[in-house]
């Protein structure tokens, strides 16, 4: 369980829950499934974490590979990670958002870019002290520059009166931004021990987005039209139960 989806049985059972609980049976009319919904929600974990084609899977559970389609169609938007709000309790916490790229074969979705030749760019928001993500935005093409990516993005309604670490792409988003070098004026010894400070704590975003992309659907989407931002939100899903549990 742990080597095909990165959670343990009992996570996994916490995220088939879930599942359950947003409609994965369906409406129980109809020709059945052939599989389970375990069988069903273990295999769009098997292909969110390998990456495996769908004609690689279907063997692998013994059904056509336009079954593992149907499933991964039906299922993946149920996976979600659900956003979470500033509300009382959370507004004195810490928040990080960087964006991350990532490889995407539909060019309605991605646009070439200097890391990949065609990839997605995703705003990712993270708490400081659980390494929780928060909430992930829809993706946009890979050229949009962070500031108007995460403006386009909406996610700052999750935002209001929490305090939100930002890199230098994120100049007037109402966020806490390391100091500006700027032309004969050097940084003045506090303002290098500020961006120090500011280095070494927004750095945990880089690492929880590079333990989301052990998701191997992350380092190259072959889904088209929402599939990556399904497979965005089931990965923060998937990540917050095996961080947390």
């Amino acid at each position: 369980m742990e080597t095909f989806t990165g959670l343990r049985l009992t996570q996994f059972l916490a995220l088939l829950k879930v599942v359950r609980e947003r409609g994965g049976d369906g409406t129980l009319r109809g020709r059945p499934w052939s599989l389970p919904l375990a069988e069903r929600v273990l295999i769009v974990a098997v292909y969110y974490r390998t990456n495996l084609t769908m004609r690689q899977l279907g063997p692998l559970f013994g059904v056509s590979s336009s079954t593992v389609c149907r499933v991964i169609q039906r299922l993946g938007p149920l996976l979600a990670v659900e956003p979470v709000s500033s509300a009382a309790d959370v507004a004195d916490r810490l928040w990080i958002v960087d964006g991350t790229l990532v490889p995407v074969r539909d060019r309605h979705v991605g646009s070439s870019s200097r890391n990949y030749r065609f990839s997605a760019n995703v705003q990712v928001i993270v708490d400081a002290d659980t390494r929780l993500v928060i909430a992930a935005a829809h993706p946009v093409p890979g050229t949009t520059a962070d500031a108007h990516a995460w403006r386009a993005s909406g996610l700052a309604e999750h935002c209001q009166g929490v305090t939100v670490l930002g890199d230098g792409a994120y100049l007037n988003c109402g966020m806490v931004v390391p100091h500006r070098k700027r032309p004969h004026r050097p940084l003045l010894p506090g303002e290098e021990d500020d961006n120090a400070a500011h280095r070494k704590v927004r750095a945990r975003v880089e690492h929880v987005i590079g333990r989301m992309k052990n998701y191997k659907i992350l380092r190259d989407c072959r889904q088209r039209g929402d599939g990556l931002h399904h497979a965005v939100q089931a990965v923060a899903h998937m990540h917050n139960l095996a961080l947390a549990s």
